[in-house]
């Protein structure tokens, strides 16, 4: 098979960059990202590149150069599965809320939505690619369906897990540390392995791109996710450590980082991690060992996300001890909504959980976020405080910049470590804030001695 055109059913924050890399690497396919959602279809169909729906690094640029070239954003999902020749599923896959294993288990109904439009539609054979993270066997049950269509195309399965860090994604996509591709070890699986290391071979190297079964690939994904989270969750217990002791967690992270068998990344303390993976994948590995009926194990990676919600408690209960037993009617600047820095996306993202926990309080919450639209900070506090009693007000002030932001404000609570908040002049936010005027840098990026000559109150992390 000679891939000539590519469709990518979601075009969310996998799908839409890892489709116009591949676009603007392989000039010679034709790259179709499809949607049924139409506004998401419309914003990346925007002339405006600003008004994309996905915001990282460098992404704009490629849009912008392969966009109506090689690359199309559409509805039209059915035209697009019927004359492709490779098909990327990179559908949402969130946890469950429902049912057996409701906190836990992936929901994977938009898989099965997909197999079963491209078992309907498919005239000729196919290659189907799982790019969503999903649970170990999920391709067992994507082949069932398509096997099961009667019409006689033939399709081959593959595992291609994305290893994307969102505000770098970009990066990852244009150098990546690996590609993994898992397939079947028939002689039919082995060339549609072939085919898909051959559109990576135009710009990754040969020795970086890995070949796998099916199950060692979607595992490797969760793995992964796993034991980066671990990283986070076990140097903020260290921070927690370190406050009571006079330790500084950043000199603790650099110490142990030296170490050639532990390395610097990962070691940032924080108020949490947040994102679309981390937990989500955490708790699938928890809900497989627990299918398996390795409770120990499930225990073990359940703990990650134990001190990851510990953190982020604790940073707001830290706000409220701090401001002497109360945050009732008083004004906390929160700057930063995002997950992580270089990226819009607030999926699971610290600050709407220690918004929660300050509204819970009767404080006046007010947000900036350079990249963050007000609806979508709206709509992710909905979602949180659903179950709030009638005390817990869902009122906050949303600026577009940050002066005004931290005007008249009792304390400034650093949620999201973007650049251009150590360029500001902290000077002129003391000087319209009351006094004393707090810091809480939950991402320990300002500089904690200019800020307290200044005359601010400075709360790091683990320090």
């Amino acid at each position: 098979m000679n891939i000539k055109k590519i469709c990518c059913i979601g075009a969310g924050y996998v799908g839409g960059p890892t489709m116009a890399v591949i676009a603007q690497k392989c000039p010679s396919i034709q790259v179709t990202v499809v949607d049924l959602n139409e506004a998401r279809i419309a914003a990346w169909n925007d002339a405006d590149l600003n008004k994309l729906p996905i915001y990282e690094p460098g992404l704009a640029d490629i849009v912008g150069e392969v966009r109506d070239r090689n690359l199309f954003f559409s509805t039209e999902v059915e035209k697009a599965i019927e004359e492709a020749d490779m098909i990327f599923i990179s559908v949402n896959t969130p946890t469950k809320t429902y049912g057996l294993g409701k906190g836990m288990a992936a929901d994977l109904k938009y898989i099965e939505l997909c197999a079963r439009t491209i078992a309907r539609v498919a005239k000729t054979d196919k290659i189907v690619i799982e790019k969503s993270t999903l649970p170990v066997r999920t391709a067992a049950a994507i082949k069932s369906i398509l096997d099961h269509t009667g019409n006689g195309v033939q399709f081959q399965i593959l595992s291609n897990p994305e290893f994307l860090a969102e505000g770098t994604a970009v990066k990852d996509l244009l150098a990546p540390d690996r590609v993994l591709i898992g397939g079947d070890d028939s002689v039919e699986g082995q060339i549609a392995i072939a085919e898909l290391a051959f559109i990576y071979s135009n710009w990754v190297p040969q020795e970086r791109i890995l070949t796998t079964n099916v199950w060692s690939s979607e595992l490797s994904k969760l793995t992964a996710n796993a034991f980066l989270a671990q990283r986070v969750s076990s140097i903020n217990a260290m921070s927690e450590l370190c406050e009571k002791t006079g330790a500084d967690v950043n000199e603790v992270a650099s110490a142990i980082g030296m170490d050639s068998r532990i390395g610097h990344k990962f070691l940032k303390a924080s108020v949490g991690f947040g994102g679309s993976c981390f937990q989500k994948d955490i708790m699938n590995l928890v809900y497989i060992a627990q299918s398996y009926g390795l409770q120990e194990v499930a225990d073990y990676w359940e703990q990650v996300i134990i001190m990851n919600d510990h953190q982020k408690r604790r940073f707001g209960r830290n706000i409220v001890k701090t401001l002497y037993n109360t945050v009732s009617d008083k004004k906390i600047a929160f700057l930063g909504w995002a997950f992580k820095k270089d990226t819009n996306d607030t999926r699971e993202s610290a600050a709407i959980y220690v918004a929660a926990d300050l509204l819970s309080e009767q404080a006046n919450i007010a947000v900036f976020d350079p990249k963050v639209t007000a609806m979508q900070m709206k709509s992710d506090l909905d979602l949180v405080l659903a179950g709030c009693d009638t005390t817990c007000s869902r009122d906050i002030q949303m600026y577009d910049e940050a002066y005004e932001t931290c005007k008249d404000a009792h304390a400034i609570a650093i949620l999201t470590e973007w650049d251009e908040f150590k360029s500001y002049d902290w000077q002129r936010i003391y000087d319209n804030m009351q006094k004393p005027a707090f810091v809480f840098d939950g991402r320990n990026v300002l500089d904690k001695k200019e800020l307290e000559s200044i005359g601010f109150i400075y709360k790091g992390i683990g320090s």
